[in-house]
C-alpha cells in the first residue's frame, strides 16, 4: 500500500482495537505492511496531533477525539462499498480498494446523501456494522469463527474479514456468501482443516479459511 495516510492509521487502530480498546504496534505494522519503524513514528506523529495515546512498548489507545474522526472514515469507507456494491455492481472482493481511494475525497454532505440514497445501510457487504452519521454502532449479532464449530454444527454466515482480495474471491467461488446457511461436515484434529457444507455441495477448507468467516451458530 503507497501513500499510507494518518486516516488509514486510524482506521487500523479503530478496526482493530481489543476489548480494553487498544492495538499492538506490531499489529498495525503486520495489516498495513510497513515496518515497524514506519509505525512507531506515524504514532508520534498521532500522539502529537492529539489522535492517540501512545507510550512506547505499550498498547495505543485512540484519543476522544481520535475516536470520532475514525469512526467516521470508517463510515465513508463502508458507505462507499455498500454504494460500489450495490448501485455500481462491483463484485465484494473488488470495493475494498476502491472505496479506500474514494473515502478521502467528497464532502461530509456527499456521504450524507449517499447513505440516504442507501436507505441508511446499517452492514457492508462484508457484514461489518457502519457507524451512523451520530457516531452510533449497529450491534453484530452473536457470532463465532467458522473454525469454532463443532463437527455436524451447522449456522449462517453473517460477517467475513475484508483483508484479502483473494480470500474473498476464493470463498465466493465455493458459495460462501452473506446470510447463506454452512454445515461443518467434517473436522480435521491433524490440521484443523474443515469439510463444509455450502449449498449442497462439500468443500475442504483450510483453519486460515475458517477463521476469518463468522458464524451464527443455528439453535437445535
Amino acid at each position: 500500500m503507497q501513500n499510507i495516510s494518518e486516516e488509514d492509521y486510524l482506521g487500523i487502530i479503530y478496526k482493530h482495537k481489543d476489548k480494553n480498546g487498544e492495538v499492538k504496534a506490531n499489529l498495525i505494522a503486520e495489516k498495513l505492511q510497513v515496518s515497524n519503524a514506519a509505525v512507531t513514528d506515524m504514532l508520534k506523529k498521532l500522539s502529537r496531533n492529539g489522535h492517540i495515546i501512545y507510550e512506547k512498548y505499550k498498547g495505543i489507545r485512540l484519543t476522544e477525539g481520535g475516536e470520532v474522526y475514525a469512526k467516521n472514515m470508517v463510515r465513508r469507507h463502508r458507505i462507499w462499498e455498500v454504494f460500489l456494491n450495490q448501485i455500481v455492481g462491483m463484485p465484494w472482493d473488488k470495493v475494498h480498494d476502491e472505496a479506500h481511494r474514494l473515502e478521502h475525497s467528497g464532502s461530509d454532505e456527499l456521504i450524507d446523501r449517499l447513505e440516504e440514497m442507501l436507505e441508511y445501510p446499517e452492514y457492508d457487504p462484508h457484514g461489518d456494522p457502519i457507524p451512523s452519521k451520530e457516531g452510533k454502532v449497529p450491534k453484530l449479532r452473536k457470532h463465532v469463527q467458522l473454525a469454532e464449530l463443532k463437527q455436524g454444527q451447522a449456522g449462517t454466515v453473517i460477517r467475513v474479514n475484508d483483508f484479502d482480495d483473494q480470500f474473498l474471491q476464493y470463498i465466493s467461488k465455493i458459495g460462501v456468501k452473506l446470510n447463506e446457511p454452512v454445515l461443518v461436515k467434517e473436522k480435521r484434529r491433524f490440521d484443523k482443516s474443515l469439510q463444509i457444507i455450502v449449498k449442497g455441495k462439500p468443500w475442504n477448507i483450510s483453519n486460515k479459511v475458517a477463521e476469518n468467516i463468522f458464524i451464527e451458530i443455528k439453535k437445535k
